[in-house]
């Protein structure tokens, strides 16, 4: 049984509040919750530079990873010292999450104290159905790892947004507001900053601490927060819309 949760802040994203994700766990789950600096601040070593250029995805089809020449490593280092700075790499999940169980101190690191560090990099999982590497949101374990960068990446958005980026790339030579984005894409879906971050998070903070319980990963039922889309429009649906949970889970974690 899980009886603490610790949740780790996100350096680089204002819309992520960790305070709030856990006040909203605290009236669902029957467990310690509390909140801590950022992860990789907190518990950072002088190998984990060297240990993240490792984990990085070189390719989006190749399974093997890792880049650990000096402009790597060093690129790490700036990353971890100023995580604004980072950006635009793939990591292996399930090799970070790894790294970070080995950072965790022993006294902690039993099941019955479930660490969540909010993540300002991109992780991802490898496929083996289709041999390619795979965004993700989360990576249910411990530490159950939850990527912010994810959460606007891994499920796909509508293809007139990424018609409408470039367009607007080709123009201006950058990223056009999410206002404009919005006014002319079709659909609902989250982007970086987007002010809904915090409650979208507070469901995937909470599979992991469902996973760890009971040992079931996601929910099939497209209205609960226990479920896992692919697609942005289904990230709102199940985090942002009525009712939070279906009538199963919502027995267990009903406020």
């Amino acid at each position: 049984m899980v009886e603490e949760v610790t949740l780790y802040r996100a350096p680089t994203t204002e819309a992520a509040d960790a305070d709030a994700v856990a006040e909203w766990l605290r009236g669902r789950v029957d467990a310690d919750v509390r909140v801590r600096d950022r992860f990789l601040s907190v518990y950072g070593d002088e190998d984990l530079a060297e240990s993240f250029a490792e984990a990085r995805v070189l390719s989006p089809y190749e399974r093997e990873t890792g880049n650990t020449m000096v402009g790597i490593v060093r690129y790490e280092e700036r990353a971890l010292e100023n995580p604004e700075r980072g950006g635009g790499v793939i990591y292996d999940g399930l090799q970070v999450q790894s790294i970070l169980n080995g950072l965790v101190p022993d006294d902690e690191r039993g099941l019955e104290h479930l660490h969540v560090p909010l993540l300002d990099r991109v992780v991802g999982t490898w496929g083996d159905h289709d041999g390619r590497w795979h965004k993700r949101v989360n990576v249910l374990g411990q530490p159950g790892v939850v990527s912010v960068p994810g959460l606007y990446e891994a499920p796909a958005k509508p293809e007139q947004y990424y018609k409408a980026q470039q367009k607007h790339a080709l123009l201006s030579g950058g990223a056009p507001p999410r206002e404009v984005l919005e006014n002319e894409v079709d659909g609902e879906f989250l982007v970086e900053s987007d002010p809904r971050t915090t409650e979208a998070l507070r469901g995937y903070v909470l599979q992991c601490y469902h996973y760890l319980e009971t040992g079931e990963s996601f929910c099939d039922d497209e209205d609960c927060r226990l479920h896992n889309p692919h697609r942005q429009p289904g990230v709102v649906r199940a985090q942002l819309r009525a009712p939070e949970f279906c009538p199963e889970h919502a027995e267990r974690y009903r406020k």
